[in-house]
Parts: C-alpha cells; structure tokens; sequence
C-alpha cells in the first residue's frame, strides 16, 4: 500500500537578476496548476513564507529571496469519477468524438487536479473509451494547454485510438491554430523552424535551443494587422509541448495574454502614454492566452475517409478582436 502523501513543499530562490514583481504574481508564473487566487489564500492561512518569516501578497520579491510553499495535497483516488460537466462536441460515432475543448480546462487528472477535466466529464458522457493509456487518460489521443481553447480528437476504442496516434506521429493530421500575437510580421506567410526543449531555470517552461531538443516546425499565415497586434493562422508541422507559444515568444512576438511567456506585458507601443491603460483593459478580456485550435483534420480509423472539422472562435477571443479593429 502506497503512503498518502498530505503535502508539498516548495523552495524557491528568486534569481539574481530578477526585476521586481508581486509574491502573488511570481509565484502563480512558477507552480504549476495554480490561480493567483489560490496563491494569495495560501498566503493568508500562512502557507507561504519569504525567508522563512510569514508574509503578504504584495510584497515584492528581491534577488535572493527564498520562498516555501506549503501546498496541501488531496491523495490520488483509485478511479477518476464521472463529472456531469457540460461538453461541446462538435461530432461523434461509434469509434470516436470530436469535442471542443474551453479555455480552463485540463485534459486528464494529474498529480493534485483529479477533478474537473476533460475526462470526468467524458466518463459521464460515455462509457466507451479507449484503454491505451493508463486509467486517468482514457480516451485522449492529443492534448491542449489547459488555457488553449479548441478542437480535440476522443478515442472510444483502442483501434481507433492507435491509428489515430499514428498519424499524430507522422505528423498527417491537420492542425489550423489563430492566435493574436504581439506586433507585426515582415512577411504575411513564413514558417518557423528550431528544435525546442524544458527550460534549465524554469522547469515549467519550453525555449528555443540551437542543437537541444526536439525539432519543431510552425507555419504562420497574417490574416488581420491592428495597431500593435496580428491575428495570425497557425499550421503546426509538428506538436511539441507549448510549441506555438515557444515560437512565438522567440521571435519576440509573443501570443497576446501569455503570462507564461511573456505575452501579458506591453511589448510593443511602450511610447504611447495611454497604452498602458488600453493594454490592462485589453487584458482584463482576455485573461488567458490568445491562441485557439480552430481547425482539425484526419483520415478516419474505420470509414478511411478524411474529415475536417472547424470551430467558432470562443467569446472572449471575439470580444478582444472586435475592440482591435476599433
């Protein structure tokens, strides 16, 4: 029988040159599976210490600093449970489904987030899911961030789901991404092409390496140019982990509202005096980042056809488009 584990600890040390930033900000930038909110009520209940001395949310962390976390952990349940969580499933046979995925939304149950994912709320829906994987990702053939917003692929039988991951691997199915990027683009098509690996300082994070990694290929096509934005369409050649993100924020244009990757400061416009306001209020939309899986296509296991499947774009994704074109 395996010990229950109750908690975590973390131990933080804020780089030398780290520019000044809020103890509840960093901190969400650095634990993964956290919102802000959940930060400043762990601080409140004394979870949290700066050099080992209690604190507040707005403290400014300095160089130097060490921070512990104390993160409470629930144990891991034996079976993931069925969640009557409303889904937007775009189709669906006897082999598998298509479902639009929301912004917020885990894919599977991991470590410490066994509730309200994709796959409790696929449980509920249907009891016919592929077993490839091991009992908490049943059925998942790809996955998306938790805040992309779009198309995923559902297996319900392990056929199914095998020759599906064979074209995942050979890179066959069709991935059509928007996103709203900083700044604008010298060519209106280009692709991006570097190999992409775990960041040594940030164990969360992706980077661009030269001779690291996995190679990673992103072609981008400018649909619309605003005033210091670009909607972009998106095609991945490959699916590395945060790949769009990564490339985006390597070649300084970084997916708008990003915190992870630097897509929720000013980037471009900082000799506007207004545009520090114009930009909160812009963010205050969208509070995740600007990137969406539109579009999604594959050969299909049993009929052999291929199909092709498209999507809305979400509501706050439309709300921040329509005060751009302002």
């Amino acid at each position: 029988m395996s010990k229950i584990i109750t908690e975590k600890k973390h131990l933080i040390k804020v780089p030398e040159a780290k520019k000044p930033e809020r103890l509840d900000t960093y901190l969400t930038n650095h634990i993964e599976n956290v919102s802000r909110t959940k930060i400043q009520e762990a601080i409140k209940a004394g979870l949290i210490t700066v050099n080992q001395k209690p604190t507040k949310a707005n403290y400014i962390v300095k160089p130097s600093d060490e921070i512990l976390v104390i993160q409470p952990i629930a144990p891991r349940p034996e079976e993931i449970e069925p969640e009557n969580i409303p889904l937007d499933i775009i189709y669906e046979d006897e082999n598998l489904l298509v479902v639009n995925k929301p912004a917020g939304m885990v894919a599977h149950p991991a470590f410490a987030n066994y509730t309200g994912t994709l796959v409790n709320a696929l449980l509920h829906h249907t009891n016919k899911l592929s077993k490839v994987n091991e009992n908490f990702r049943v059925g998942i053939v790809h996955r998306i961030d938790k805040e992309t917003s779009g198309l995923l692929i559902v297996a319900k039988d392990d056929f199914t789901h095998s020759k599906l991951a064979e074209q995942f691997a050979r890179h066959t199915i069709e991935r059509e991404y928007y996103a709203i990027c900083w700044g604008k683009f010298p060519q209106f098509k280009g692709e991006i092409i570097t190999k992409i690996t775990r960041s040594k300082s940030d164990r969360k994070k992706f980077t661009i390496s030269q001779n690291e990694g996995k190679d990673a290929i992103t072609f981008y096509e400018v649909l619309e140019e605003f005033e210091f934005t670009t909607l972009l369409k998106l095609k991945l050649k490959t699916g590395r982990t945060h790949q769009i993100r990564v490339h985006m924020s390597g070649i300084g244009r970084p997916v708008f509202g990003d915190r992870t990757y630097g897509g929720d400061k000013i980037v471009y416009g900082n000799e506007l005096p207004q545009m520090k306001a114009r930009v909160n209020n812009l963010l205050h939309i969208m509070t995740r980042q600007a990137l969406h899986a539109k579009t999604l296509g594959f050969i299909h296991p049993i009929s052999k056809q291929f199909m092709k499947f498209d999507s809305e774009l979400p509501e706050d994704f439309q709300n921040l488009l329509k005060i751009l074109r302002r």
